[in-house]
């Protein structure tokens, strides 16, 4: 294993430095619950103090550095990246308890990230528009300091996922990382230094949420804000926002449909189906969390569920075989198991899980789950569990599984598996979902929109629209000749 720091600061303005007050907090593993380190505890006076060493460098050369030289520095970030690949997926698996399989594919898909938006910076090129006795163009320039805050599932993948679009755009940054898991963005001051980003573009401030975050949002120096996370803190950071009209990116809840109509490849399906909801430990926004299933297929699909779930390996984080680790905090796997009395006091039948695994007797683990009979009216089809429980409910038509697939809050993802082109077009236009795979998991293509509808979000991330916000379009318009102006004023 590699080693463990047992102390976590801040980095601002090139210099890892604690609080400004001293504070700390606790961090413990989910696998044992101990407390390995103690992190810096932000306030308003660490977001400050790293805003001006953000804004002082907005003001230097790296907002206009050339495309091709910003590019290079990215590029070597994810050299950077790729070269400490093991042991930023070890640590990961250590703070998170997420499958090391499953952390070594996220640190591959965080180096791939800062390659793509380098590739975009590069390749970037802008508008002109021409009429008789005009030429307008567009100007594009970086908003300026970006803040950033990120959630604690899969943390440095996600960090990632938002740093190399604002880097590449120009902006300078301050990140806040999840409390819950600050050790794998503590691995990022030595990778942005040695690839030459300049002090003072990229900023950490750690913290809890409700002081760091919320300092972070108020502040009148920091233009946009991009955050992932639960619906209710959104809420919370629009509201805080509004009062100096900040640009808004939010990738919040979501309780994804996976409907599976009579004609689809059943064996493709449950295993699309298992993998969408169990991988990750479940804590994954776009988990297909609710599966519809068409009458005639709901039994046998509900008892291959059964068995498979039965099958699914939960064990320690850091073994090649586990499938599905430890749950990230206590606070989450209380809440977690809480649904889970909740589904078996609503009604729904328990056909897999709900308990803690044999010879575990420590650690946040919890066999993967899976409920039968679930009906709209009860909290576990409509509220997000984000841990490795599925619901499993019958529909006796297209309409009523198009129905069901809107009937709750929330819009970010949604699988369809059918045989039907005709009906994969037709339920894929019907379903309130910011993005939709057919026959298919969680494939993505860096260049597509990423984000959801209703309480699932607010504006997209991914290629181009990742650069739209991290930027400011202006249009400039020149007469080519005489421009005939009406003359008011004039007897």
């Amino acid at each position: 294993m590699t080693e463990i720091p047992d102390k976590i600061e801040h980095f601002i303005g090139g210099r890892l430095v604690p609080s400004v007050s001293g504070g700390t907090f606790d961090v413990a593993d989910p696998v044992s619950n101990r407390v390995y380190a103690r992190a810096a505890a932000g306030d308003a006076d660490d977001v400050g103090k790293a805003v001006e060493a953000a804004a002082a460098a907005s003001d230097g050369p790296w907002p206009g550095l050339a495309a091709r030289a910003r590019a290079r520095i990215l590029n070597r970030i994810a050299d950077g990246i790729e070269a400490r690949g093991e042991r930023i997926a070890a640590v990961e698996t250590f703070d998170t308890g997420l499958p090391i399989t499953q952390a070594k594919g996220q640190a591959a898909r965080a180096a791939e990230n800062f390659r793509y938006f380098a590739d975009v910076i590069v390749a970037q090129h802008e508008e002109a528009f021409s009429q008789p006795g005009q030429l307008g163009y567009v100007l594009r320039r970086p908003a300026g300091v970006a803040g950033l805050i990120t959630p604690w599932n899969t943390p440095f993948m996600l960090e990632s996922w938002k740093l190399a679009p604002a880097l590449a755009s120009g902006c300078t940054i301050v990140l806040k990382p999840a409390e819950w898991t600050p050790l794998s963005a503590s691995l990022l001051p030595e990778i942005m230094t040695e690839a030459g980003v300049p002090d003072g573009v990229f900023n950490i401030v750690h913290g809890i949420g409700e002081q760091a975050g919320a300092a972070l949002v108020a502040h009148p120096r920091v233009p946009r804000i991009s955050f992932t996370g639960e619906t209710a803190t959104g809420q919370v950071i629009m509201r805080s926002a509004a009062d100096n009209l900040k640009g808004l990116s939010m990738e919040l809840g979501g309780k994804s449909p996976c409907v599976i109509f009579a004609d689809a490849d059943l064996d493709a399906a449950v295993d699309s189906a298992l993998f969408g909801v169990m991988s990750l430990n479940g804590e994954r926004c776009t988990a297909g969390s609710r599966i519809l299933a068409e009458r005639s297929v709901y039994d046998a699909l509900v008892t291959r569920l059964a068995e498979r779930a039965d099958r699914v390996r939960v064990g320690d984080p850091s073994d090649p075989s586990t499938e599905i680790g430890a749950l990230v905090h206590t606070e989450h796997y209380d809440r977690v198991m809480s649904y889970v009395r909740l589904g078996a006091r609503e009604g729904a039948r328990l056909v897999a899980g709900g308990r803690r695994p044999s010879g575990l007797p420590a650690g946040n683990y919890l066999a993967a789950t899976v409920f039968a009979d679930v009906t709209p009216s009860m909290r576990i089809f409509q509220e997000e569990i984000f841990g490795p429980v599925v619901c499993v409910t019958p529909f006796d038509s297209e309409e009523e599984a198009v129905r069901l697939a809107n009937a709750t809050r929330y819009g970010l993802a949604a699988y369809l598996w059918t045989s039907s082109l005709n009906r994969a077009h037709r339920v894929a236009a019907q379903v309130e979902s910011g993005m939709t795979w057919v026959n298919s998991h969680n494939v993505r293509d860096l260049r597509t929109p990423f984000g959801g509808v209703k309480s699932s979000g607010l504006g997209r991330e991914g290629g181009q629209h990742s650069i739209d916000f991290y930027t400011e379009s202006r249009i400039v318009h020149i007469a080519l000749g005489e421009t005939h102006v009406p003359r008011f004023g004039v007897s």
